[in-house]
């Protein structure tokens, strides 16, 4: 297996579209070329099957969380038991009947899914995870490292949909995210993840502070403007910030405008001048 290889997508990419079978298919042969892809899809179709009519907070139905919590496991290299943990690991909360999955799956992916539900993330030794150090190719990963995968995958989908989660809740799970399971990820090796969950728990817990002053910054920048343009692109700027999850992308943005702004304002000028000139 080539963990740390590849790992999840990089922070500040636009996931509207739900990762597909098809993809998590392609990624799993990348890590494990000889892997037996058929369970997996049989762990698709019983999470299809049992979690038919349930939605996420989102409205979305919640076998698009199995799907991308699938997909950031696969992204960390776990081979195809531990694809089929991802994809049923809330299947205990469906109407699935007891020991189905241990009957189809076999013990071993329905106690691994026993182990996610019950693991407490604190308790893992370091020295059982090995996520960012090369391995042999077909070396299995430990319980651990699988528990781990899981879990991180659970909680980095559900902060990248947090938005649909009340309030109160959404500081409390941003909180942990950042002070527990953000520096977790890091210490085990799986930095990607790290950075973010890092992000998106920031955005989370100092939204109103770092809105506040790339907002006023925008607002600033369009008295470089000609004085009619200036309402259109301050609206344009601010809603298009609105949309931003995070601090980093979102200072990102206001850098991008700071530097093309003077040519902005030279080319508005130079079209109005010449609309008078007319």
């Amino acid at each position: 297996m080539r963990a740390g290889r590849r790992l999840a997508p990089r922070p500040g990419r636009r996931r509207s579209v739900t990762p597909s079978l098809g993809g998590i298919l392609a990624v799993v042969r990348e890590h494990h070329p000889d892997a037996d892809t058929s369970l997996i899809k049989h762990a698709h179709d019983e999470a299809a099957r049992w979690h038919a009519g349930q939605t996420r907070r989102s409205g979305d139905p919640f076998l698009t969380h199995c799907l991308a919590v699938a997909a950031i496991v696969a992204d960390i290299g776990m081979p195809a038991l531990v694809i089929c943990a991802a994809l049923l690991h809330d299947i205990d909360d469906s109407p699935c009947p007891p020991g189905r999955v241990s009957e189809h799956f076999g013990q071993e992916v329905a106690d691994l899914i026993s182990a996610v539900r019950s693991a407490k993330l604190n308790a893992i030794p370091l020295a059982a995870l090995h996520f960012g150090t090369a391995r042999p190719t077909g070396l299995q990963p430990t319980r651990e490292e699988a528990v781990l995968a899981i879990r991180l995958a659970d909680r980095l989908h559900n902060m990248r949909t947090i938005a649909f989660v009340a309030p109160t809740r959404r500081y409390h799970v941003a909180r942990e995210t950042l002070d527990v399971i953000a520096p977790l990820a890091r210490a085990a090796g799986l930095t990607d993840v790290s950075r973010e969950l890092h992000d998106l728990s920031s955005g989370v817990l100092q939204p109103a502070s770092t809105a506040a002053v790339t907002t006023r910054t925008l607002s600033m920048l369009t008295l470089l403007l000609p004085l009619p343009t200036r309402a259109r692109w301050r609206e344009e700027w601010h809603a298009e910030i609105a949309t931003l999850p995070t601090r980093r992308i979102r200072a990102r943005f206001t850098l991008r405008v700071l530097l093309a702004t003077p040519r902005l304002s030279w080319t508005l000028r130079r079209t109005a001048f010449r609309e008078r000139r007319w």
